[in-house]
């Protein structure tokens, strides 16, 4: 089985952790592919950061598809372009954030997120509405931490995550917290440890559902919203 993950940012850094933080959970017999585009933002902070980011993203995934990936991962907690991604194959495509959110609502009746900045906080409150979460969803934190400052060495980054990831436990009443930003991946495990509930990286959910997935032999259906693109001209 193949998996690929598209990293719609160009900080190959921080692909190379999406792609170990996806092998540390995959089955052994799952081939793991993460890429990224190398003219796109080097983060993803906000819608305009988004739109750039989705016409390479697409690509990736479109050859990734034709050379034989069994699922497909877009490997950023806004999700950017994922509806998009799914009209294009009908091989399972998965969200980060949606995939965390699944699980989350599967072992704990409510959640809160912690993401970076205040201007990602929006963009997930209406993720959660999208994906019928918004009842479940406590409430969504900002660290106030820019995205790449979670791949610099001694930024502090880190305890500011910490430090929010228990407020969020503390104060929310939240029995699992999912990481809003795949720069986080490499902390949930000894965050959970620290905090005593669930800390759910979406990279890691992401990677068992999409297995299970195509492991059902399951496709994204083609009659309705996700059909494939009708052909038509496009002016220059």
């Amino acid at each position: 089985m193949r998996i690929l993950f598209v990293n719609p940012n160009s900080t190959a850094s921080m692909t190379a952790k999406i792609e170990a933080a996806a092998l540390s959970v995959a089955n052994p017999a799952t081939e793991i592919i993460a890429v990224n585009p190398e003219e796109t933002p080097a983060s993803i902070e906000g819608h305009y950061d988004e739109a750039l980011a989705v016409p390479p993203m697409l690509e990736l995934f479109q050859g990734g598809f034709a050379a034989g990936s069994d699922a497909g991962v877009v490997a950023c907690f806004d999700d950017p372009g994922l509806y998009a991604v799914r009209s294009i194959t009908d091989r399972p495509v998965l969200g980060v954030c949606e995939a965390a959110m699944l699980t989350a609502s599967i072992v704990a009746s409510r959640f809160s997120v912690v993401t970076t900045l205040v201007r990602a906080v929006p963009v997930i409150e209406e993720l959660a509405h999208r994906y019928g979460m918004a009842g479940k969803c406590r409430r969504v934190r900002a660290a106030n931490v820019p995205v790449l400052a979670l791949e610099t060495p001694g930024s502090g980054a880190q305890h500011r995550v910490q430090a929010e990831v228990e407020r969020a436990v503390a104060d929310d009443g939240a029995e699992a917290v999912l990481l809003g930003c795949v720069g986080m991946a490499d902390l949930a495990r000894t965050l959970t440890e620290r905090v005593g509930v669930p800390v759910i990286d979406g990279v890691a959910a992401a990677t068992r559902l999409a297995e299970a997935l195509a492991g059902l032999g399951v496709r994204t259906s083609k009659v309705g919203g996700f059909g494939f693109p009708l052909a038509k001209a496009i002016v220059r």
